[in-house]
């Protein structure tokens, strides 16, 4: 499309149109409509229009043509994009507005694309219709910016509450993090369009909005779209289950005591060659032997019989109980079967 300023253009995909006052990057022109506001607008969204028809003279014949004067448009220049170090991760957001806050139940509404991040956007607003998908919207979006979409009324509601939104984001003339490709489907609740109450205050603009969230640092939003059929068919599948599968009642069975006896005669068959600390030494390495074989069955008693004798070993027990084996619980052993020579030990 040819678009010199000065042009009288009207727009494709809205109501209204201007004239041509200023290029923006490679792919916009600023437009100053018939109230004196600016309005952004893809040079692809524009039709050039005017007068085609020939002035006549009062002598009922055409007059020659106005001469017309050739404006060349500077060359578009590349707008420098303006980061933030919060930029880098994705913040995309739909948003709603009502055009006409006092008048709730007649107000027509508009529809915006926000992001909020420094990457370029190709995107595709899209709403569901029977089995199939219509696009409302699509474009190039600048970073940090937001744009409009459309404007609707509450006839339409009933098409926006199965929405879709898919974007590739990008930068332009510089390397950066590559974006997964983002698709994301959302159930709006079109009953707070009535309620003036539902539209917040916010970020992004001056008026109160309805934000629908897209992707929030980076991370796609994933709503559940679960029908009221498919729950209660899941609740009639549970209940035919419950009757017919029988319930088993687990008893709770206790692991049989184990019993070590330590004496040297059950562990050695002679004792030659050994003083008394080389047998101490021995009887504790079977007592560590033990504990580490049964050490993953939790609440299993083991019984080390370690005799009255002077002693010693039973000291040695406690000892190794006490500083390396806290965790574990135990207690003289019963002195109507071992006397006073067991200890009973529980691994925890």
């Amino acid at each position: 499309m040819n678009v010199k300023i000065g042009d009288k253009v009207r727009f494709l995909n809205s109501v209204g149109g201007g004239i041509v006052r200023r290029f923006k990057g490679n792919d916009q022109v600023i437009v100053e409509d018939e109230d004196g506001f600016d309005i952004p607008v893809l040079i692809r969204e524009c039709v050039v229009v005017g007068d085609n028809m020939m002035t006549r003279s009062s002598a009922g014949r055409p007059s020659a043509p106005a001469p017309q004067v050739q404006v060349t448009a500077p060359a578009p220049q590349p707008e420098k994009v303006e980061e933030t170090a919060e930029g880098e991760r994705l913040n995309v957001f739909l948003a709603y507005l009502p055009i006409d806050p006092k008048s709730m139940q007649q107000t027509r509404y508009e529809a915006y694309f926000v992001n909020e991040s420094n990457y370029f956007l190709f995107y595709n607003y899209m709403s569901r219709q029977n089995n199939s998908w219509m696009s409302r919207s699509q474009g190039l979006i600048e970073p940090n910016t937001k744009i409009f979409m459309e404007e609707f009324g509450k006839e339409d509601l009933n098409e926006l509450e199965r929405i879709c939104v898919q974007f590739i984001a990008f930068k332009k003339d510089k390397p950066y993090a590559m974006k997964n490709s983002v698709s994301v489907e959302l159930r709006l609740d079109t009953v707070k369009f009535y309620k003036l109450h539902c539209f917040l205050d916010n970020d992004y603009f001056d008026e109160p909005a309805i934000l629908a969230p897209i992707v929030r640092q980076d991370i796609p939003e994933r709503q559940m779209l679960i029908s009221a059929a498919a729950i209660q068919e899941a609740m009639q599948q549970k209940v035919r289950e419950e009757k017919v599968t029988p319930t088993v009642v687990k008893k709770k069975t206790e692991a049989p005591i184990i019993e070590v006896d330590l004496h040297t005669e059950q562990l050695l068959d002679t004792t030659a060659g050994m003083d008394s600390t080389a047998i101490l030494n021995y009887q504790l390495d079977k007592f560590h032997e033990v504990l580490k074989e049964y050490a993953g069955v939790k609440g299993q008693k083991i019984v080390f019989i370690h005799g009255k004798g002077e002693g010693v070993l039973r000291k040695a027990i406690e000892n190794e109980l006490k500083t390396k084996y806290k965790q574990y619980f135990y207690q003289d052993a019963s002195f109507r079967e071992y006397g006073f020579g067991a200890t009973m030990v529980t691994i925890k």
